[in-house]
């Protein structure tokens, strides 16, 4: 698993057109979403998100049948949302035909992204992992999931640098896939312990030579 800049940024006409087809299943996990990164799952309360969604508590009810069902439905939604963009941008050969810039370049987008917010969590996933896994078994599947559906990306991707010739031919991929995902997640957390880039930018240079051929 590795992230980076995990939120799609839409245009004005793209916006509109989400908006008129959002259902309000959607605009609760979103509306929850913005609120989760700047606090944490447990404290935000039903009330809260509501409020934010301008909707009746019966709404809630009518597509969650509890807080739990809705933090598993909440990370399902961001982490497919983070994959479709994550794979966007790792299958886009234009601005990057190689692999290996493909894979740094997302982080450095990651970077940016984080100095952008004030060095506060950009990533739902980095935000809640440490509260949600030991707390939920179903909250803690579905990022286990993600984090595999994830890691499929990452290996195509190595393996296409591989056969390029910019990722190390003798690298066992299924290997290197862990430790990138597991360097950077622990970056993006001491960066935000830290209030301070440098984390993620020593991950980044860490990786570089640890995958460069």
């Amino acid at each position: 698993m590795f992230d980076g800049i995990d939120r799609p940024v839409y245009s004005s006409h793209q916006m509109s057109d989400r908006t008129a087809h959002t259902t309000t299943k959607e605009r609760i996990l979103d509306a929850a979403e913005d609120l989760m990164l700047e606090k944490s799952f447990h404290s935000v309360g039903l009330n809260e998100i509501l409020t934010t969604v301008n909707v009746p508590k019966g709404s809630f009810y009518h597509h969650f049948a509890s807080k739990e069902q809705f933090g598993v439905e909440l990370l399902r939604h961001y982490m497919n949302q983070a994959y479709e963009h994550k794979a966007a941008w790792l299958q886009d050969r234009t601005q990057f035909p190689d692999a290996l810039e493909r894979i740094l370049g997302y982080m450095e987008g990651g970077m940016a992204k984080f100095v952008d917010n004030g060095c506060r969590p950009i990533c739902l996933v980095v935000k809640l992992v440490g509260e949600v896994a030991t707390f939920s078994d179903g909250m803690r599947q579905e990022l286990a999931d993600g984090f595999e559906k994830w890691d499929r990306l990452a290996t195509t991707t190595i393996r296409e640098g591989q056969t390029q010739g910019s990722i190390k031919p003798n690298l066992d991929v299924e290997e290197a896939v862990v430790v990138l995902g597991s360097v950077w997640l622990g970056a993006m957390l001491r960066a935000q312990v830290m209030k301070n880039i440098r984390p993620m930018r020593q991950a980044l240079t860490f990786l570089r030579e640890h995958l460069a051929s």
